[in-house]
């Protein structure tokens, strides 16, 4: 089997080693020059762990990344609301972990580059991709000009919100919405631990909402905050010193912090009417949008990949029909529609749309949470309840008696 993977981001990266690890020949493409450095995601909630544990990366993302403590809403005076307490020494094996998504495509890379198998190509625009019963294309164009075709048996679209296999598949259709909100996801080093903040904070605000939290060992802090929605990047960034003197413990001035980045973007919920046509797959933001209020979508993202990995190993091996391929598409979108897109939604109408004064009355979530901190019972299934965006694809295989079985992979 030979899998065309495109787009060479995280999720992208993790499907091909996930694969070529199995022996499965990969060749991964990417209009890029190299990995993207752009602020985005960063924290990798269980059930993405699993994966990364499954892709061989877990022991050197927490080696370099940080297993976070408390999470905590909080007024904008810095006021505890209530607040999931975790200690990082007893998260267990499949506790959340924090690493800059750019520090994790670099491992990823790392990794797919040292098996024979799987090819990293950069600078392989994706203008059009073709298949017919026997395999699969894509129509590539490259920096210098030239046009080449790569021919597989599958191909994955992991290329992004903005993906070309997926518009190649449907056009602009992407059914969903766009949030009347602008988030500013900026770096920078200012040591809000000094103010009594925990490792990760939302904060609710009608406009001063934000999420800070640690995301490096050497101290550097995720700032995401709303902004005014028709602001130009160019005006996002003139804004930005006063959004920090106003919103921040402190009220710092510039010079009382380091800014690294500042990355303005519009969010989402969006999820393609198919995540399968024919040879053709999709999967992370290529195949559904969510905002970034608690991580789902780079969680889910990875989840996704783990689980078709699962699908395509099963095919490989014999041990499983073309239609579990249907199966992933059922399931992944079944698990945005009924997981991933709600509780992201609430995750961003709570720190966006809820008046901070009511909001342990108002808000189920958070009465639950302040509840939480008291009942270790509860606390117990809420972390169960992480592992909800998962599924075992492993049980469609079959032996050759036709019964179930399982492989290592069973558990993502």
């Amino acid at each position: 089997m030979h899998v065309i993977v495109v787009g060479a981001g995280p999720s992208g990266l993790a499907l091909a080693l996930l694969l070529a690890k199995s022996g499965i020949k990969t060749t991964l493409l990417d209009a890029a020059s190299t990995i993207d450095d752009r602020p985005r995601a960063a924290h990798y909630g269980p059930s993405a762990i699993r994966v990364l544990r499954e892709a061989g990366v877990l022991d050197e993302v927490r080696r370099d990344g940080i297993i976070p403590g408390n999470m905590t809403w909080r007024k904008i005076d810095g006021t505890p609301i209530a607040s999931i307490l975790d200690d990082p020494l007893k998260r267990g094996p499949d506790g959340m972990t924090v690493l800059p998504l750019n520090f994790l495509g670099r491992l990823l890379l790392d990794h797919v580059e040292r098996l024979e198998n799987s090819t990293v190509k950069w600078n392989h625009k994706v203008v059009s991709i073709g298949q017919d019963e026997k395999s699969v294309w894509a129509n590539v164009r490259t920096t210098d000009g030239q046009e080449v075709t790569v021919t597989g048996d599958y191909l994955i679209g992991c290329d992004g919100a903005n993906s070309q296999v997926r518009k190649s598949l449907f056009g602009d259709s992407f059914p969903g919405k766009t949030w009347d909100a602008q988030i500013v996801a900026t770096n920078v080093y200012y040591d809000l631990k000094k103010f009594g903040f925990d490792d990760i904070n939302n904060i609710i605000h009608p406009t001063d909402y934000y999420m800070a939290a640690i995301i490096t060992q050497d101290g550097l802090w995720r700032v995401s905050y709303g902004e005014d929605a028709s602001f130009t990047p160019e005006q996002v960034r003139a804004n930005q010193e006063e959004k920090y003197r106003r919103m921040l413990p402190g009220n710092p001035e510039p010079g009382d912090y380091k800014l690294v980045s500042v990355g303005p973007y519009r969010i989402h919920q969006r999820c393609a009417e198919k995540f399968r046509v024919g040879r053709v797959l999709l999967a992370a933001d290529a195949a559904h949008l969510v905002n970034p209020f608690g991580g789902l979508g780079l969680t889910g993202g990875l989840v996704d990949v783990g689980g078709l990995a699962e699908c395509l190993v099963g095919l490989e091996k014999g041990l499983a029909e073309e239609s579990i391929l249907d199966r992933y598409c059922e399931i992944r979108r079944q698990k945005w529609r009924d997981v991933i897109d709600p509780i992201s939604s609430d995750n961003f109408r709570r720190v966006a749309h809820r008046n901070p004064e009511n909001a342990l009355v108002e808000d189920e979530f958070l009465g639950m949470v302040k509840k939480m901190e008291t009942d270790v019972q509860l606390k117990r299934e809420f972390d169960e309840s992480m592992y909800d965006v998962c599924h075992d694809f492993t049980q469609y295989y079959r032996d050759k008696e036709g019964s179930n079985v399982s492989n290592n992979m069973s558990k993502l």
